[in-house]
């Protein structure tokens, strides 16, 4: 019924990100300058974004206290932070009453081989696996099909990203990066079967093979959204039913987890889903809100014989004793990105990480070392629309301010850069020379810009503006020329 997945064609943005991901220190500038080019991509994603978008305004003012809401949600995060060791103690002693086990691991290495422990002494061979932002961290499913292990992605995005070996572009909707003709390509390759964009077609078709693989799988993965430390149970939340299918039909299931997604009590929960998934996709609720945490119970028809929850740090703990705590708040709802004037012109490969946007701007630096994702910092106009959207308040522009003054500390942008603007803040000092080198910018900008009124290129260090821009001549007079009556 399928062809091998080695004859699908990799996505583009995908490849350079692979090809990218090779490499010690990732070329931002390369890859993002290629994206912006791309209108398809442009096209395809600020469809998407920018419904949810709208959406997520729109919901929000169906709350009576929006603001007081989101002031109340980052308190909560904040404060499962500050506690932290207690919270992970108590789940732990909550998730072993109900019959399940917990495991700690430092690393994603370690997280991989706890997970292989379980799948080998219950001679699990199938996984069916739903959407988890913190299993393509550490690259899980690859490891599992590297031991032999027939693993399906049953989320319909993440499916459609397995079967054509390419990585998902935003935290909610892993291929707004996709439009339904390229969709319809990748399943007429995987199937062999007629081409057709028609989307209910092709869910249809998804979902006939999905269901055999629901019926024969032993092994479920899940992540989590939230982990309630008072109950030990695990929050899943979605719109397609697959994760419920996960959960309850193999006989083992795994739910592996960051540290940080911890909330205190059931009460705190119902204030994190009020906001969730208005912020993510503009529902008032996803179709589907999953609580579970531990195996089946006497009387249960369904559900799993054994229960584990893996909790992962993977440098968590190193982000929580620095400045930049606040950041492990996040919900992954991507509204961050839905907001962001970049992300929309750019898409997700372009970060060079499975965290995009503004939040991964932060994150990803911190997980994987600043040296080599300096370029991320920079990728913000900081208009504070990322803040705006933020369900529990994470100051990312004043973050980014930050991380960008640790770059200059470290001494890790460009050392000519370092002279401009030691040169620049001279200057500055000075009015007689701000005014003179301003005249002599307005002159060079208007003579560049004689025969069409635009400026197509300026020389280092203004190249990047008008790289892929054109940028309109100054204008005959000064606001201060104006002002004077000049």
């Amino acid at each position: 019924m399928t062809s091998t997945l080695e004859h699908q064609t990799i996505d583009p943005h995908t490849q350079d990100f692979l090809d990218e991901a090779k490499a010690s220190k990732f070329d931002f500038h390369s890859i993002s300058i290629k994206a912006a080019g791309d209108e398809r991509l442009k096209t395809a994603i600020n469809s998407a974004v920018m419904r949810q978008y709208t959406g997520r305004q729109l919901r929000l003012l169906e709350l009576p206290d929006s603001e007081g809401l989101r002031t109340l949600a980052g308190d909560i995060k904040g404060h499962a932070l500050d506690y932290l060791d207690y919270y992970l103690v108590q789940t732990k002693q909550a998730v072993e009453r109900n019959g399940g086990q917990v495991h700690f691991a430092r690393t994603g290495e370690e997280a991989k081989r706890i997970i292989f422990d379980i799948i080998d002494k219950a001679n699990c061979k199938s996984c069916i696996k739903s959407k988890s932002m913190v299993s393509e961290e550490i690259e899980l499913a690859h490891a599992l099909e590297a031991r032999g292990m027939d693993v399906v992605e049953t989320d319909l995005g993440e499916f459609i990203v397995q079967i054509d070996h390419d990585k998902p572009s935003h935290l909610v909707s892993p291929i707004v990066h996709k439009d339904r003709a390229s969709i319809g390509k990748s399943f007429a390759e995987y199937f062999g079967t007629p081409f057709t964009d028609d989307p209910e077609k092709l869910t249809k078709q998804a979902r006939v093979y999905l269901r055999d693989k629901f019926r024969r799988a032993d092994f479920g993965m899940t992540g989590g959204n939230f982990v309630v430390a008072e109950t030990g149970q695990v929050c899943v939340v979605e719109n397609e039913g697959n994760a419920r299918q996960s959960i309850t039909t193999p006989r083992v299931l795994v739910s592996l987890i960051g540290i940080e997604k911890l909330v205190p009590r059931l009460a705190d929960l119902a204030v994190m889903l009020k906001l969730l998934a208005r912020s993510a996709t503009g529902q008032p609720f996803t179709v589907y809100t999953n609580l579970f945490g531990g195996p089946q119970q006497e009387g249960e028809k369904d559900g799993p014989e054994e229960f584990h929850l893996v909790f992962l740090d993977n440098g968590r703990t190193e982000i929580l004793g620095s400045e930049y705590r606040e950041t492990l708040r996040c919900i992954r709802c991507g509204a961050c990105l839905n907001a962001c004037p970049i992300y929309r012109k750019i898409g997700g490969h372009a970060y060079g990480s499975i965290y995009p946007g503004p939040i991964g701007a932060l994150i990803t630096p911190l997980f994987q070392g600043l040296g080599n994702f300096k370029d991320l910092p920079q990728a913000s106009s900081l208009c504070g629309a990322c803040y705006e959207a933020c369900p529990v308040k994470i100051n990312i522009p004043k973050h980014l301010i930050n991380m960008r003054k640790d770059i200059v500390s470290q001494h890790l942008n460009h050392p000519m850069e370092r002279v401009i603007y030691r040169m620049w803040a001279w200057a500055l000092k000075s009015p007689f020379l701000y005014g003179a080198i301003s005249a002599m910018q307005k002159f060079e900008l208007r003579r560049r810009a004689k025969k069409t009124g635009w400026v197509k290129s300026v020389p280092f260090p203004g190249s990047g503006w008008t790289q892929i821009r054109d940028m309109p001549a100054p204008a005959a007079k000064t606001f201060h020329e104006m002002w004077r009556g000049k």
